[in-house]
């Protein structure tokens, strides 16, 4: 395991969507590291469709944002919605305000609006994460997608560092069609339609998969658990033909790819639930580099980036982004990761 360790300095979170702060969503800053030559270079996210070639193929995460937060009537609780398991129990987690609630037990019930109610039925991870059964009175069962429950009780997750709401469009991608994170896949945030047409004009393929992704609470920084994923036929041969490089739009869309790979590297058309963690031992397959946001210190994705960029860029790119105030979280800044 490679643990990145540094100091992130508060003034150095984005508190607020770049939008709010006077920019475009494509407006932020993007850091460039090249594994081949250790070179770090700024630029803006509109400099993309120029940092790549004709022939690279962007894979996308076409998962769409819930309003996965629902309050507990009378209460400062929270339940996240995480995610729906295949025997039809949800991991959810509670918080209290904006803070992580330890205090749960099993058996616990909570009614919420609409008639829902939730039982923690069993602990999934340091007691944050419970196995949950779902139930409502408006005729959703526990083995049904509750997405429409949560769009009219629901609002979008948000931490600490968010100090006031957003609307759930704020949290939403160019690219997602199908609700189901909890979490916005956020590293495709800055994508526009005007820009995704510079990339397809510049020859840059751009294929979808599916990463529906769970609560990954700020303090905990654990490991991936199970999460739903479908590569296509369409997808998979888009990339195992590329001739260009296979670059993957988030976290989300890597974990997507490499559990589709073969032991050859090529991927094959696959659906289900993934709990694959990569790290610098297990490498990757497919995958050649990474656009993604800036992690949090000590991180587990951090160990996937040191997998694809190696971890002697990694740290160089970490130090550079601090040195030169890049923001961090899903409001923020984008580290793109090549060869």
């Amino acid at each position: 395991m490679t643990v990145l360790d540094f100091v992130l300095p508060a003034e150095l979170e984005a508190h607020d969507p770049p939008e709010a702060r006077g920019l475009t969503r494509d407006g932020v800053r993007l850091l460039v590291g090249r594994r081949a030559t250790g070179e770090v270079g700024h630029h803006r996210f509109t400099d993309l469709p120029d940092l790549l070639q004709p022939g690279d193929v962007l894979v996308v995460n076409t998962s769409a944002t819930m309003p996965a937060a629902v309050r507990v009537p009378g209460s400062d609780l929270s339940v996240h919605f995480s995610t729906e398991l295949p025997d039809g129990q949800w991991l959810v987690e509670l918080r209290r305000g904006l803070a992580q609630y330890s205090a749960a037990r099993a058996g616990d019930v909570l009614a919420l609006p609409g008639g829902a109610t939730v039982t923690l039925t069993a602990p999934y991870s340091r007691g944050r994460l419970w196995h949950a059964q779902v139930t409502t009175d408006t005729g959703l069962r526990t083995d049904t997608p509750i997405s429409d429950y949560l769009r009219e009780h629901g609002q979008p997750i948000r931490y600490g560092y968010v100090p006031r709401p957003w609307p759930l469009a704020s949290y939403q991608t160019v690219f997602g069609t199908e609700p189901g994170s909890a979490e916005m896949p956020s590293a495709a945030r800055p994508f526009t339609h005007e820009l995704v047409t510079r990339l397809v004009s510049a020859g840059v393929l751009i294929v979808p998969v599916l990463l529906h992704t769970g609560v990954a609470s700020p303090e905990a920084h654990e490991r991936p658990y199970p999460e739903r994923f479908a590569v296509s036929e369409h997808t998979a041969r888009v990339v195992n033909q590329a001739t260009g490089r296979v670059l993957a739009v988030g976290t989300t869309a890597v974990r997507a790819l490499e559990s589709a790979a073969r032991p050859d590297g090529t991927v094959a058309a696959k659906a289900g639930w993934t709990d694959l963690i990569i790290t610098p031992e297990r490498g990757v397959r497919v995958v050649d580099g990474l656009l993604t946001g800036l992690h949090e210190p000590r991180a587990s994705h951090l160990d996937m980036l040191a997998a694809i960029s190696g971890t002697a860029l990694l740290d160089r790119a970490y130090t550079e982004a601090v040195a030169a105030g890049y923001l961090w979280h899903e409001f923020g800044d984008l580290n793109l990761l090549l060869p």
